[in-house]
C-alpha cells in the first residue's frame, strides 16, 4: 500500500473501532493538525456532550513518533495504528501529548538533537520506525480496546472540565 492508502485504511479501521465503542466520529473539513473528532453526544457518565480531537498516525507496520507541534492542542489524542498490512494484528495506541512526551523522556529521546532542534528535518520531535521491546512494553497501558476508548475519552473530558494538566 502507498502512504495515502495506508492513511485511508488506518482512518477507516479507527472509525470502525470508535463506532464499536459506542462513540461518534466527525471529520474536520480542513487538516490543521486534527484528523478526526471523536465524541459522545450525550454521555451517560458525564451527562453532557464530550469531544476529543485525534491526530492519526497510520502505519502498515510499526512506528511511533511525538512532535512538539502538537503541544498546542490541549485534548489531542495521538493515535498510532500499527500493522495495517496484517489485519489480524492491527491495533491502536492512544496517548495524550503529555503521555507521549513522558514516553519520549523515558526513552531519553528528549535528549537528542532531533527533539531539541529538529535535527536534519528542522521539525522538533522524534520518530522510530523500529519500536524496541522496551517501547512496546511502555505503550501497553495505551493499547486501545472497545472498552478502553470510552474510558480514555471520558478521562480526557473530566480533565478538561477540572482544568487539570494533560
Amino acid at each position: 500500500m502507498d502512504s495515502q492508502m495506508v492513511e485511508l485504511v488506518g482512518r477507516n479501521w479507527l472509525v470502525t473501532e470508535l463506532l464499536r465503542a459506542g462513540l461518534e466520529v466527525a471529520r474536520p473539513e480542513r487538516d490543521r493538525g486534527i484528523d478526526l473528532i471523536v465524541y459522545s453526544d450525550l454521555d451517560h457518565q458525564m451527562g453532557d456532550f464530550i469531544a476529543c480531537p485525534i491526530q492519526l498516525k497510520a502505519h502498515s507496520d510499526r512506528s511511533f513518533s511525538v512532535h512538539k507541534k502538537y503541544e498546542k492542542f490541549r485534548r489531542l489524542l495521538l493515535v498510532h495504528v500499527w500493522d495495517l498490512d496484517r489485519p489480524s494484528d492491527t491495533r491502536a495506541y492512544a496517548l495524550t501529548y503529555a503521555e507521549s512526551v513522558g514516553v519520549a523522556e523515558a526513552m531519553e529521546w528528549t535528549k537528542t538533537d532531533s527533539w531539541k532542534t529538529g535535527g536534519r528535518t528542522g521539525k522538533p520531535g522524534y520518530t522510530t520506525n523500529r519500536p524496541s521491546q522496551e517501547l512496546i512494553r511502555m505503550l501497553e497501558p495505551y493499547l486501545m480496546t472497545t472498552e478502553a476508548w470510552r474510558a480514555k475519552i471520558n478521562t480526557i473530558a473530566r480533565m478538561s472540565i477540572s482544568g487539570a494538566a494533560f
